[in-house]
């Protein structure tokens, strides 16, 4: 069940007291994908790979809220010499795609990780043949603070 980022923070704001804030609550752990059959615009990545979102997954409440981003870059290389592109890519997409956009999709999210992959996957399921790397951040006045897991 995909849920619009903007679906949570309605039912918070609007009339229907703890039922809406319960059922916000619910909506907020799911993930916000875009909508059916409407594609995001590609981010050009310092490396010059093309990246597209595919989902934003809310984790956690309080101060332990997490808003994952999740990319797909089709030709997405890791590991050598792209070690150093790809991170660079990932604080990329942190600071000028998940940093102004944090606020309206995780309200108060304590910490940013931004996952780049090869294809698209489903959230927590293995692939051996899928390349994907990921790092967290901390965003203090919109700049992005990496932090080592």
């Amino acid at each position: 069940m995909s849920v619009a980022p903007h679906t949570a923070a309605a039912l918070l704001a609007g009339p229907g007291g703890a039922p809406a804030r319960a059922a916000a609550l619910a909506a907020s752990m799911l993930a916000a994908a875009p909508a059916a059959g409407q594609e995001t615009a590609p981010v050009v990545l310092p490396s010059g790979l093309e990246a597209r979102l595919q989902e934003v997954i809310r984790t956690g409440t309080g101060e332990g809220r997490v808003a994952r981003f999740r990319f797909v870059a089709p030709g997405l290389e890791a590991g050598g010499a792209r070690l150093e592109a790809t991170m660079n890519d990932l604080e990329f997409l942190c600071r000028t795609y998940a940093a102004p956009r944090l606020d309206s999709v995780v309200p108060g999210a304590a910490r940013v990780v931004i996952s780049l992959a090869d294809r698209p996957s489903e959230f927590g399921v293995t692939d051996a043949d899928m390349t994907q790397v990921f790092e967290a951040y901390r965003v203090v006045d919109g700049s992005c603070i990496w932090e080592m897991f």
